[in-house]
C-alpha cells in the first residue's frame, strides 16, 4: 500500500511506509506539544501517537484551567488515510523541526484552538532509550525534545484566550519505537512468569524544557531510590543529560550533571518547588529555579492508560467508528491529591486510578496526582545574570526515594 511518505527516498525497510517491520503491538509513533502561560494558570497539552499493527491513530487535546481539566479525545483508523490528521485536529508541518500549525476546528467539544508553534532552538536528540525483561526488548525508541513559543488563539466555553510569544512558552517532543507494554493490546502480565527485577529501580524522574529571556532548553534526571544517577534498565533510562541554547544556534552550554533540591506539597510528593544546580562542560555551575503556578496537569484523561477512553479502551483501540470517534469530559482536579476511578474496561471491570497508572506510579499512596507542572522559572547564569520566565517541569517520584525521605 502506498502513501505519500513514499514519494521521498528516505525508506530504512524495503516495504512502503504503510508496513514497519515489527509487529508488536506496543510500537507506536507520535507526538506531544504544549503550550502554557503560568501568569493564565493555563496549561493546553495536545498529542497523537499511530499504532499501526493496531492500524489506529488516537489523540488528544486538553486543558488544565487553575485545576478544572477539559479533555477532548478522537480517533480513527490509521490506513484510510495516513496523514496527520484526525477528524477536527490536524498537525500541519509548515518547516519541519522548527514550525508546525496546530489547529483544532470547531467541533462539538468546548474546545478548539488555532496555533502556530516555533522552535526556540534545535530539537535535542535524546539519548536511545532501551529496557528488557527477562530477555525480551520491551524499551527501544528514539525521542527529541524541543522548547518553543506558540502564538494563535485558544477558544474555551467561548472565551478566546490570545496566545503570543511574549505570554506564552510551548514545548513538544516526537518518539517512536516499542516503549511500554498497554492494555488491552500488551502487558498481560497474569499469563507470563513474574518479571525479574533486572538492574536498578527508578525512583525520581525530572523532565523539563524552559523559557527564559533568550536562553531556552532542555534536560532530564533520573534516579535510583539512593539518589544515585546510574543507567537504568527501564523506559527512560539516561541517568542525565541536556543542553541550553541561546537564541536558536548563537551559543550553545553542554550540560554534563545536575543535582535538586525540591520541595513538595506537606504529606504529599506534589511538586511545589525547587532548584537545580547544573554543571556545564566548562566546569561552570548554572541555577535553575522553578515555582509552580497551578495545580498540575493529570495525564490520564489523554488516553493512554486502561480505561481513559469511556467504553474502557485507550488511545490505541478501535472504538466503533472507523472514520472519526470522538469524546470529552472535564473533571475538578484543583485539590490533589484525589481519589479516582476510570472508565470500566469492556468486561465490566473497573479499577481505581492508582491501578490504572501502577505501571507509572504516579500516586501518593492509593490517591492520584498529576506529574506536569507549569511553573515560573528564573535562570541565573555562572555570572549571576538572571533571566526569569516559563517551564514545563514533569515530575515523577516511585516508591522508596531517601534523599527526600519518602518511604
Amino acid at each position: 500500500m502506498l502513501s505519500k511518505y513514499d514519494e521521498f527516498p528516505v525508506h530504512q525497510a524495503s516495504r512502503p511506509f504503510a508496513h514497519i517491520p515489527v509487529t508488536d503491538l506496543s510500537w507506536d509513533d507520535g507526538y506531544y506539544f504544549g503550550v502554557f502561560s503560568p501568569d493564565e494558570k493555563f496549561y493546553l497539552m495536545v498529542g497523537a501517537r499511530v499504532n499501526p499493527n493496531a492500524d489506529m491513530i488516537g489523540a488528544y487535546a486538553g486543558i488544565s484551567l487553575a485545576g478544572r481539566q477539559y479533555t477532548t479525545r478522537l480517533s480513527r483508523c490509521w490506513r484510510r488515510q495516513m496523514d496527520t490528521v484526525i477528524g477536527p485536529l490536524r498537525f500541519e508541518f509548515l518547516e519541519p523541526m522548527k514550525t508546525i500549525r496546530l489547529v483544532l476546528e470547531p467541533n462539538d467539544s468546548a474546545l478548539s484552538f488555532d496555533l502556530v508553534w516555533t522552535g526556540t532552538a534545535p530539537a535535542f536528540e535524546e539519548e536511545h532509550h532501551s529496557a528488557e525483561i527477562r530477555g525480551r526488548v520491551t524499551t527501544d525508541q528514539t525521542r527529541y525534545s524541543q522548547p518553543g513559543v506558540a502564538s494563535g488563539f485558544i477558544l474555551f466555553e467561548g472565551k478566546r484566550y490570545e496566545v503570543t510569544p511574549e505570554k506564552w512558552a510551548a514545548d513538544r517532543d516526537h518518539s517512536w519505537g516499542l516503549y511500554a507494554d498497554r492494555k488491552p493490546l500488551g502487558g498481560h502480565r497474569e499469563f507470563l512468569p513474574p518479571r525479574v527485577i533486572q538492574g536498578i529501580p527508578r525512583a525520581l524522574h525530572i523532565w523539563t524544557m524552559f523559557k527564559a529571556g533568550d536562553w531556552s532548553g532542555f534536560y532530564h534526571i533520573h534516579e535510583s531510590p539512593t539518589g544515585a544517577q546510574v543507567k537504568l534498565n527501564d523506559v527512560f533510562s539516561t541517568p542525565f543529560e541536556g543542553r541550553f541554547y541561546k537564541g536558536w544556534d548563537t551559543e550553545v552550554v553542554h550540560l554534563v550533571s545536575a543535582r535538586h533540591e525540591m520541595r513538595f506539597q506537606p504529606g504529599t510528593r506534589i511538586f511545589s518547588e525547587g532548584t537545580i544546580y547544573l554543571l556545564d562542560d566548562q566546569n561552570r555551575t548554572w541555577t535553575q529555579y522553578f515555582k509552580v503556578a497551578a495545580p498540575p496537569h493529570v495525564p490520564q484523561t489523554h488516553g493512554y492508560m486502561l480505561g481513559s477512553w469511556k467504553d474502557g479502551g485507550t488511545i490505541h483501540t478501535y472504538h466503533g467508528n472507523e472514520e472519526l470517534a470522538i469524546e470529552w469530559d472535564d473533571f475538578d482536579f484543583s485539590q490533589q491529591p484525589f481519589d479516582f476511578t476510570v472508565y470500566p474496561s469492556k468486561d465490566g471491570v473497573a479499577v481505581t486510578g492508582a491501578q490504572a497508572s501502577a505501571e507509572f506510579r504516579l500516586t501518593t499512596g492509593d490517591k492520584l496526582h498529576g506529574v506536569e507542572f507549569i511553573c515560573w522559572t528564573e535562570l541565573t547564569e555562572p555570572d549571576g545574570t538572571k533571566h526569569p520566565g516559563f517551564a514545563h517541569f514533569e515530575n515523577f517520584m516511585f516508591g522508596r526515594y531517601d534523599p527526600y525521605g519518602f518511604k
